[in-house]
């Protein structure tokens, strides 16, 4: 008996160590595609912003289209936003049973909606417009890095990425209590996308940040940014929501994400911040930069940085004397001193104030000449402005250097190893080690960091000896099982608590083998990848197949695999849930490749080769589809088909006429409605790719 229950125990221990292996492989699956899919993303993008920058339009209507297009949400000024999206003109129908908001919002408001959205109602559009524009004014002024004390409450609570998932919102509140004079939130980013709820999470959270403007703390996150809200399902959920009135939902929403802080810090000690740092970040820039300018992080503006670069120097005492290359005079030196008249004597008081206010006028004229302000924003000053205006004196910081912070701070993550590299696996961001986090905590005499940006099994997880701390508050990331959800409270010794959570109730009621089962849909993930790449595998294994046997090693095929997806898993170990069957040790890797075929062609009934091409850029062809729908309606015009087919004509050297254009553009309108839909456009790629 004492024999088989040994035998027992070694059994179930092997048989456990086994599961969490596959468990940990399955987790490594869904995180190099997470991660592959946003490096695609900012590929994309970077496409995209070569093409602006090498297109010369033909008009002066080509050039507003192609820029309202493409830089979403930067050619409103602020009283073109206020007026554009007026939501005193939006009537509230009698027929209407949501809940009701009016401002100054009050606690009780909060509860209306808490229940109202655990009842499935959708706030009517009047409200969300006034929310966001209620939210905008508090946020303006507002530092760029928050303060939070613990000597005002007891505690404060910190969260990680929610990403859309209202439940696990609801359950953080269930456990910790609603935010209140006595507790305080720091929310760290990332609220929208992947989530089906994000716009619901947004309101929630923009009520509390009113109501309690000092114990709520929202920072931005890399997914506030529309040019990662197109890819990642957040601009989609509100124009579904809000049919008639998504589109100034959205550009609102756009304008408020680019307000929001971008880091908090408690009792100058704790540094919260949503992606990391790197060897280059410094905390009195961020201080000092003006955040609204960064709509999209992704993208920097560039054609101005030249024409600022004298101007700046001119500020910093850096002007050069003589002349330029090209034989061009060095930019004067730009004063901030009063140019008018001597000053008046005191005595007159209404001359004096007369010249006073002028003095001031010029200085702000000057100063927003400088920033590239144009004089039709606002006179409102906001928190940015303001430290812009104190500290004209100081050394200034070219959009380049400012962008670079920004970026850091929202996309870097943490690496075991030493020192600060580019971060190529996300494709934005930098990776720091420990020696970069010492140094930093050292400089500005910071205990540990707070980030959040990456899941994390357990909810949470430290690093570098304990001084970044990783909170994750999205439970059931990948799938139902896949991890925890954590939040962390803070007290005035600011020791970190946990609580870890799931949301998904059958979650808990899952034995390890369930567990497991879920897990296995990483292995459908990974099996669609490698079949959206066979063209490229094929090529990769004939390269090592060289006498033409249509087989290869198993360590080839490991090796080729990689260097085609290069997503940085352990191929040999996911190999038997991937190759079935093998013969001598080697792998007839044509039939594998049809096995593969045969898996995604059982969903699908589509031409091979096609439904590769198909796979292999859908995500791609989906985010370039709602780039070119302007106005989110869900159908291309023909206006906007044609100016894209312009801009893509220009980089391939291709010569096309605007008849030609309309009748391509006519073509690929199947059902001939005068708008091109997903469906139409996906069938276009597909005719093209039958074309011999």
């Amino acid at each position: 008996a004492f024999k088989a229950a040994v035998l027992i125990q070694q059994w179930y221990r092997r048989h456990v160590a086994r599961l969490e292996m596959r468990r940990r492989c399955t987790w490594r699956i869904f995180q190099s595609i997470e991660y592959s899919c946003e490096q695609d993303q900012i590929k994309l993008h970077n496409f995209f912003s070569y093409l602006m920058d090498q297109f010369t339009p033909s008009s002066s209507k080509e050039r507003d289209f192609i820029s309202r297009m493409f830089i979403s949400g930067e050619s409103y000024k602020e009283a073109e936003l206020e007026k554009y999206c007026d939501y005193e003109s939006i009537e509230v129908p009698d027929s209407y049973t949501g809940p009701h908001l009016s401002f100054p919002l009050l606690p009780d408001h909060a509860t209306a909606l808490l229940e109202a959205f655990q009842q499935k109602q959708q706030l009517h559009a009047r409200y969300v417009l006034n929310l966001l524009h209620e939210t905008r004014k508090h946020l303006k002024q507002l530092p760029n890095i928050s303060h939070v004390s613990t000597c005002y409450s007891e505690e404060v609570t910190v969260c990680g990425d929610l990403h859309g998932q209202l439940d696990d919102l609801f359950l953080i509140f269930y456990k910790n209590g609603l935010p209140s004079p006595s507790k305080s939130y720091v929310f760290n980013g990332d609220f929208v996308d992947r989530g089906k709820q994000s716009l619901e999470i947004l309101v929630i959270l923009f009520t509390f940040l009113l109501i309690y403007p000092k114990e709520v703390h929202l920072n931005r996150g890399n997914h506030e940014d529309h040019m990662v809200n197109l890819r990642y399902g957040f601009t989609k959920e509100v124009m579904q929501k809000y049919k008639v009135h998504g589109k100034k939902i959205l550009r609102m929403f756009q304008n408020v994400f680019c307000w929001l802080p971008l880091a908090t810090l408690i009792d100058q000690k704790v540094l919260i911040i949503h992606g990391g740092i790197s060897d280059t970040t410094d905390l009195d820039m961020l201080e000092k930069v003006q955040r609204d300018k960064f709509i999209s992080v992704l993208r920097l503006k560039k054609r101005k940085e030249t024409s600022r670069k004298p101007q700046i120097q001119a500020i910093n005492g850096e002007s050069e004397s003589g002349t330029d290359a090209a034989g061009v005079e060095a930019a004067p030196r730009l004063s901030l001193q009063p140019q008018s008249a001597q000053a008046p004597s005191t005595a007159n008081r209404l001359e004096f104030s007369r010249w006073l206010r002028q003095t001031v006028q010029e200085q702000i004229d000057t100063c927003r000449r400088l920033v590239d302000i144009s004089e039709s924003e606002p006179e409102e000053l906001t928190y940015s402005s303001m430290v812009s205006l104190k500290d004209a004196d100081e050394p200034c910081w070219t959009r380049q250097e400012e962008w670079k912070q920004v970026l850091d701070i929202l996309w870097s993550d943490p690496m075991p190893q030493e020192g600060c590299r580019e971060n190529k696996v996300r494709g934005g961001g930098c990776y720091f080690g420990p020696d970069v986090t010492e140094k930093f905590l050292d400089k500005y005499s910071l205990q540990f960091l707070i980030r959040s940006h990456e899941c994390k099994q357990e909810g949470y997880e430290f690093c570098h000896n304990r001084k970044v701390l990783t909170i994750f508050s999205a439970s059931n990331y990948y799938e139902i099982g896949s991890n925890r959800g954590a939040y962390v409270k803070l007290g005035p010794d600011l020791i970190p608590h946990f609580v870890q959570y799931q949301a998904n109730k059958t979650a808990h009621l899952l034995t390890m083998t369930q567990r497991q089962g879920f897990l296995e849909s990483a292995f459908r993930a990974l099996r669609e990848k490698l079949f959206a790449h066979t063209s490229a595998l094929i090529s990769a294994f004939k390269s090592y197949d060289r006498d033409n046997t249509g087989k290869i090693t198993l360590s080839n095929w490991a090796t080729a695999v990689e260097s085609v997806l290069r997503l940085g898993l352990p191929w040999r170990m996911l190999r038997p849930q991937l190759v079935r069957s093998t013969e001598n040790g080697m792998l007839e890797y044509k039939s594998w490749l049809d096995d593969l075929a045969m898996e995604q062609r059982s969903q699908e009934h589509i031409q091979s080769s096609l439904l590769e091409v198909i796979y292999r850029n859908r995500s791609n062809l989906e985010t370039i589809f709602r780039i070119i729908d302007r106005d989110h309606s869900g159908l291309i015009s023909f206006e906007e088909f044609q100016q894209t087919w312009k801009l893509f004509s220009s980089h391939m050297n291709i010569e096309l006429t605007d008849d030609g254009i309309n009748d391509l553009v006519r073509s690929i309108d199947f059902n001939k409605d005068g708008n091109i839909d997903f469906n139409e456009f996906l069938e276009a790629f597909r005719l093209v790719k039958q074309c011999p």
